[in-house]
């Protein structure tokens, strides 16, 4: 059985992301995952630190619901930190050898903030596979 951590936000409940999830699902039907949700700072980079853990929270938790209604097994929903590498770094310290992959889903060129950080390519320092998605919000 083969544990993938999802990271996502925006794209979160997105069907481009659901069908990767149903994919790796196919491969391996004992597959599970775990939805780390980091949170997103409003322009402008004010804000308030459990606003926005609350808010992710939220997004986290009716992204699980959306994704268990089309069969995909979410073991656990969670928010992370503003820095989708940092929320990344914490999760799987805490969790050592956890996971087999990490599934990062952004928004496309252009729109997304994560892409300009090079945030999927930077994510292969942790030494797991990632898996991108390109998706719609």
């Amino acid at each position: 059985m083969a544990r993938y951590l999802v990271v996502a936000h925006r794209t979160a409940k997105s069907p481009a992301l659901a069908a990767k999830l149903k994919e790796l699902l196919a491969e391996d039907p004992e597959a599970s995952f775990t939805l780390l949700v980091p949170a997103v700072p409003p322009p402008g980079w004010v804000y308030e630190e459990e606003a926005l853990r609350k808010q992710a929270e939220r997004e986290a938790k009716a992204a699980k619901g959306l994704l268990e209604t089309q069969g995909i097994p979410i073991a656990e929903a969670k928010p992370g930190d503003v820095s989708p590498l940092l929320a990344l770094e914490e999760e799987l310290a805490a969790h050592p050898g956890a996971y087999r992959a990490i599934v990062l889903a952004t928004l496309p060129p252009g729109l997304s903030r994560w892409l300009r950080l090079d945030v999927h390519t930077r994510a292969e320092r942790f030494g797991l596979p990632v898996v991108h998605v390109i998706a719609h919000p």
